[in-house]
């Protein structure tokens, strides 16, 4: 292997621009040629190639979003998109692929391999944290702190005016980035898509768990939930109590903003290294993770189709730690 590619694509996420660096300058380290791709599959299919050097990376790892872009391809989805793409990769000579991104790119790279074989590794990043074969994946953990300093601003209005908030978060359809928000902004729920709503518990518990002494509460939704969004799940809940001052907040993108963690530059280090090394070893169609802080490799197929369980321990923290005990 004499020559790499790297790229990012989907939804960013803080900490690629740190993996891409990691990618480039591990190509370099092993005498790597190294070059990246501008606009993930559109420009792969364009032939958008740039070599890096380790100067081009410079001053990145602090940076959120992607230096290479990012960018959906329904090109990429058709076969005659994908033999374009294939063209461009024997055109330039490049000999392995590190793909940076989620679902969705792991599954444009595992048809990708099955058609052409061109070796890939993939290194999650997705602020979801929802990829099976990861206990974490990049930009969690900052969306994560992006949504605790949110809700730490919103309990300060919440309890001036007693008022009930509603925050939605993302996660897509997984629930994490709402659980560990619920906890570390002491929330009194979290409402997530892996665990059955019930309206009629929220109302209750919002009905004995409201006093004199205590009228503001905080409630984080996950986006992706199947009863609805955090607008909905408000207004149902203003219905059955009016007496309450129900708030909405939905936090959206700035969730993906902004420079990365300490714990997503290192994640994303390593993963970026992983990754590089991962081509040399012969992989191939495998997604690099980190489980209980080791490296592994787990292929493409098993991170799109199996489902990354949400550990319930954690869901009830929130509840238990918030001070009330409910009425049934």
């Amino acid at each position: 292997m004499k020559k790499i590619a790297v790229y990012t694509s989907g939804g960013d996420a803080p900490g690629m621009n740190a993996c891409i660096r990691a990618a480039v300058r591990a190509g370099h380290y092993h005498n790597l040629e190294v070059y990246g791709i501008v606009r993930g599959y559109d420009g792969m299919i364009n032939g958008n190639f740039i070599e890096l050097d380790n100067r081009a990376v410079s001053n990145i790892i602090q940076k959120g979003g992607t230096i290479l872009k990012s960018a959906r391809s329904e090109e990429f989805r058709r076969p005659e998109g994908r033999r374009k793409a294939f063209e461009q990769i024997q055109k330039f000579g490049i000999d392995g692929l590190v793909a940076i991104g989620g679902n969705g790119t792991f599954t444009g790279a595992e048809l990708f391999y099955n058609e052409y074989q061109i070796p890939c590794v993939g290194a999650p990043g997705t602020i979801d944290n929802d990829l099976y074969g990861s206990d974490f994946t990049i930009g969690y953990d900052t969306a994560v702190n992006t949504c605790l300093a949110a809700i730490d601003k919103i309990r300060d209005t919440a309890d001036a005016h007693e008022r009930v908030f509603f925050i939605e978060v993302m996660g897509r359809d997984t629930g994490y980035i709402a659980v560990r928000s619920a906890i570390s902004g002491g929330a009194e729920m979290a409402i997530i898509p892996e665990f059955p709503y019930d309206k009629n518990v929220v109302i209750n518990r919002l009905k004995h768990g409201t006093s004199d002494a205590k009228a503001s509460h905080i409630i984080i939704v996950a986006e992706g939930h199947q009863e609805g969004r955090a607008s909905m799940i408000a207004r149902d809940i203003k219905e059955a109590l009016p007496q309450l001052d129900c708030r909405v907040t939905t936090l959206g993108h700035v969730q993906r903003g902004g420079g990365p963690s300490a714990a997503d530059r290192v994640l994303a280090s390593r993963l970026g290294l992983a990754a590089v090394e991962g081509l040399l070893e012969g992989k191939a169609n495998v997604m690099a993770g980190i489980i209980d802080h080791k490296v592994v490799y787990t292929p493409f197929i098993d991170t799109i189709t199996k489902r990354k369980p949400i550990n319930e321990d954690l869901l009830s923290l929130a509840e238990k730690l918030n001070g009330r005990k409910y009425e049934v």
